[in-house]
């Protein structure tokens, strides 16, 4: 699902960036990748549109407990089955522009804040294209400080890189096999055993 959902937000961004920057050029504007596996010397010699000059990283993981169902069964007409809840998970993506123009990287990175400012909630309804299984996207901008970022930049074993981080909220994990089912009641009887 993770992979799913990286690689819907990075269709919507290339098809943006494109808009904004070039729509005849027919390369990708930005890919997800790993930004630590990024060669500068290889990326800065292919010029301002190589697909490789733009980068959507996953750098984080973490569990949304609040959105979390305490219950592990689901109710249905003839009983209820037993499952475990989905697990709904906090994003943290890096997007980072590596462009041998810097001011052609603020210039890149400058429309990714402005597509997320424009749009930074997705559901079926308004984007169809969302992958199947996901209810509701929402991207927030997530400031770091100056410590975390050089703590990222120095995981990530890369030189610091124009680069915004967005925490995509409600994702949801779910395995759709059931643990067991049972009927529902439909009475309860007392056995008074008093008389």
């Amino acid at each position: 699902m993770i992979d799913q959902v990286l690689t819907f937000l990075n269709a919507q961004l290339d098809n943006y960036l494109r808009l904004k920057l070039d729509p005849s050029d027919s390369s990708s504007f930005i890919q997800v990748a790993n930004i630590a596996w990024n060669d500068n010397e290889t990326s800065n010699a292919n010029g301002a549109n190589s697909p490789s000059n733009a980068f959507i990283t996953l750098v984080n993981i973490e569990e949304d407990r609040i959105s979390k169902s305490p219950e592990n069964y689901v109710r249905q007409d003839n009983g209820a089955i037993y499952k475990n809840p989905k697990i709904y998970l906090n994003l943290y993506v890096l997007f980072a522009v590596n462009l041998s123009s810097y001011t052609e990287s603020l210039k890149r990175l400058s429309f990714i804040i402005q597509f997320f400012q424009y749009q930074n909630v997705f559901t079926p309804l308004s984007w169809p294209g969302l992958p199947i299984g996901i209810e509701k996207l929402i991207l927030d901008l997530n400031t770091l400080s100056f410590q975390d970022m050089n703590n990222l930049w120095g995981i990530l074993g890369s030189k610091y890189l124009p680069s915004v981080m967005y925490k995509i909220r409600l994702v949801s994990i779910s395995e759709e096999f059931s643990q067991g089912n049972a009927p529902l009641l439909q009475e309860i009887i007392i056995n008074d055993k008093t008389s």
